[in-house]
């Protein structure tokens, strides 16, 4: 198992995509990810940007794993949706990044005609997904669902996309720690999801009970009403050690990329997590 870092993590300093690649090979990474083009800068074409960030990484010898980006096939104009990922899918080629990560939905968001579940959204999400991952494999690209947010999170939710898509060429980016979002057991979820993973992100989070008061700014609530802050691997509270495990026992031998979300320093906190993720992936 190789370590990366998503862009992500450093979306708190002042940096362009360009500085992002440089920090991070300075920090001894030899993989990285993207989450959209940092400061893509105005009136530029993405997919010429993109190559100037490959030519940068291929120059310090910086492997790009993964391009992830936002979606909503749900309350957008389906077959829109699916063309606008599409050009995206083109961008992570010229990124020449082996695999993309988009968005499903965050919801319904006109709840007039009465409650809707995930079950009512599925066959929305099967179609838009297929079709683009029928693209990206004509590029030589995979793509996948993130168990993000807190609509398509719950990992039998993110497994009956999956099954429901039913293409080779489309599965998972497993977030360890973003089940906390939805109130799962990371352990639990990742167990059942590990058949469809592509890719994966270490991330650790700062937990409070729902039943204390507010620790304040800086912390956001779970589904189900719980405190969370995200923070330096290994310095929370989500079982990262023994989802690693997991991920290492089952054969997975790709790349776990660090996702800071952390109030502390993020070229602190990146460092010190790199440096536990290491520890862990040893002893796991």
């Amino acid at each position: 198992m190789k370590i990366g870092v998503s862009a992500y993590s450093y979306s708190q300093c002042d940096m362009d995509a360009i500085q992002i690649v440089h920090k991070a090979k300075e920090m001894g990474f030899d993989y990285i990810e993207f989450s959209g083009l940092p400061k893509l800068p105005e009136n530029t074409d993405p997919v010429e940007y993109a190559k100037k960030i490959k030519q940068e990484c291929d120059k310090v010898g910086l492997t790009i794993v993964n391009y992830a980006v936002g979606a909503d096939l749900l309350n957008n104009d389906l077959d829109q949706e699916v063309e606008r990922l599409k050009r995206e899918v083109d961008v992570a080629k010229a990124l020449g990044s082996p695999c993309m990560r988009h968005d499903a939905t965050w919801g319904f968001a006109n709840m007039e005609d009465g409650p809707k579940g995930f079950d009512n959204a599925l066959p929305v999400l099967i179609k838009g997904y297929r079709a683009v991952t029928e693209y990206a494999e004509q590029l030589g690209i995979k793509t996948t669902i993130e168990n993000h947010g807190f609509f398509c999170q719950d990992s039998e939710r993110v497994e009956k996309l999956i099954l429901g898509v039913g293409h080779p060429n489309f599965g998972l980016l497993l977030d360890v720690g973003n089940f906390l979002c939805v109130d799962e057991d990371p352990v639990k979820a990742v167990g059942r999801l590990l058949p469809y993973v592509f890719h994966a992100h270490a991330k650790d989070f700062h937990i409070k009970s729902g039943m204390a008061v507010s620790p304040g700014d800086g912390w956001f609530r779970s589904r189900g009403g719980n405190y969370l802050r995200g923070s330096i691997i290994g310095h929370g509270n989500a079982p990262v050690f023994q989802c690693i495990g997991l991920l290492k026992r089952s054969g997975y031998d790709g790349v776990l990329s660090i996702e800071f979300e952390g109030l502390e320093d993020p070229i602190k906190g990146i460092a010190i997590g790199k440096k536990n993720l290491e520890h862990y992936i040893e002893l796991a």
